[in-house]
């Protein structure tokens, strides 16, 4: 989770391969006029977002239900948006890529995406709730590399005993 340029899906590929999950972009699950009013620079209303939040959790409770854990990249900016997708994945974990914008921005003005301008930056910050201490979750510096991220989320994994019923697609 985190601002659109953090690095979500590069970090969740890296993930999902560490961990040997399936990889879903939460950009494919926005509809077509979502990314319409995004590609005008004109950032989600609450209310936008509602109908992509619910999909990005009946994904992953489609996992669940298949006894297979999902690696789901999504911006989840605020508090309210991670319990709209737990609703649906009780167990689900959140990796927060956090970083100074500057750093951010400047990775933005070095990719072309099909949607998201630059633009929209500002804003996401300003609806940005980071990620509190009592979500199942850690924060990582984008600073880091897609291979330290990977580890660092093995690493938690790891520690916090993995008590779900989930288990890697080739685990």
């Amino acid at each position: 989770m985190g601002v659109q340029g953090c690095g979500k899906s590069t970090a969740g590929m890296a993930i999902a391969d560490r961990l040997g999950l399936p990889f879903i972009d939460g950009d494919d699950l926005h509809s077509a006029s979502n990314k319409a009013k995004m590609a005008a620079g004109n950032p989600l209303t609450d209310a936008d977002r509602e109908p992509w939040l619910d999909a990005v959790g009946r994904t992953l409770a489609e996992g669940i239900q298949q006894g297979e854990a999902r690696v789901i990249a999504c911006s989840a900016l605020k508090r309210r948006y991670r319990d709209q997708i737990r609703s649906f994945a009780p167990t689900a974990r959140f990796v927060h890529l956090q970083g100074p914008q500057e750093l951010i921005a400047a990775r933005l003005s070095q990719r072309n995406h099909e949607y998201m301008p630059p633009a929209l930056l500002d804003s996401q910050f300003q609806t940005l709730e980071p990620l509190e201490a009592d979500e199942a979750g850690i924060r990582l510096d984008v600073a880091s590399s897609p291979e330290d991220i990977a580890e660092a989320v093995a690493d938690a994994l790891g520690d916090a005993g993995n008590q779900s019923p989930i288990k890697p697609k080739n685990g």
